[in-house]
């Protein structure tokens, strides 16, 4: 019988806002325990070259958190052609206009990568309860999975049952 220590962690995908939620008085506490759970081998926390990018901009305490967790528990994928695909189906379904491409792009990517779920604070892009089923109808006719799309506060007390 394997224990929780001893399973293979779940791929999350996590975009930028969740990494500077451990810095943000409203989402620290969440960002922070679902931080915890991957260093605990709940989660691996897959992120994309975009995020990187954009956390070149960010305050230097964010920078610092990212590359102490980065080394152990970040998996970095590459942006490739089947995700830039899917990120122009989602705009041309009207899921998010071109403006929030980029948004749409954390999207396709976690789900171009099989990630179990994609993590964000962006409710008004991502974690959107009228977008979700959108994302979700776009990735099933491009012959994918829906993916689960969650605040960290959603999954910050994930365990999973003894079997």
């Amino acid at each position: 019988m394997m224990t929780n220590m001893q399973r293979k962690p779940l791929r999350v995908y996590t975009d930028t806002s969740v990494i500077g939620g451990v810095f943000d008085e409203k989402f620290s506490f969440a960002s922070r325990a679902f931080f915890n759970l991957a260093a605990r081998g709940v989660f691996r926390v897959v992120v994309s070259g975009m995020v990187e990018d954009e956390l070149i901009a960010a305050p230097a305490n964010v920078r610092a958190f990212f590359k102490q967790i980065q080394s152990e528990h970040v998996e970095t994928v590459k942006i490739g052609r089947s995700a830039l695909e899917l990120q122009r189906a989602y705009v041309s379904a009207g899921v998010v206009s071109s403006k929030w491409k980029r948004d749409a792009l954390h999207v396709a990517v976690a789900s171009v990568e099989s990630c179990m779920a994609i993590v964000s604070w962006n409710f008004r892009h991502i974690v959107n309860l009228r977008r979700i089923p959108l994302y979700n109808a776009v990735n099933v006719l491009h012959g994918l999975g829906s993916i689960e799309i969650r605040s960290p506060l959603e999954v910050m007390s994930y365990e999973e049952e003894a079997d």
